[in-house]
């Protein structure tokens, strides 16, 4: 990898690109808030470091932000993330925290 690559790839990372960080899904705060769950943080890069693409786009989640109607049922009927985490190919879904983990920065106004 020349210095430009790897400039370029430190230029992306930071530059707040969703496919190199977290993601917090939140779009369904309040049917979080009244499970007592907090919104789910999505580590894409964990993801993106280990499969292409097209393992999960446009299979399995469309890439548009709000197009994918993802909840808990449908995750355990094994749609969307329960498609890998089902015990088998992934850890199942079993323990809320593990994706409901997100904390808003105490400093964040």
């Amino acid at each position: 990898m020349t210095c430009v690559g790897v400039a370029a790839g430190l230029f992306l990372a930071s530059s707040g690109n969703a496919e190199y960080g977290d993601i917090v899904l939140n779009t369904k705060s309040e049917s979080m808030q009244k499970a007592g769950v907090d919104p789910v943080v999505f580590p894409h890069w964990f993801h993106r470091i280990r499969f292409k693409c097209k393992v999960c786009h446009e299979d399995i989640f469309i890439i548009k932000k709000g197009a994918n109607d993802i909840n808990m049922s449908k995750i355990m009927n094994g749609e969307f993330c329960g498609r890998c985490h089902n015990g088998l190919v992934a850890w199942e879904p079993l323990y809320c925290d593990r994706c409901h983990s997100y904390k808003p920065d105490a400093t964040t106004p």
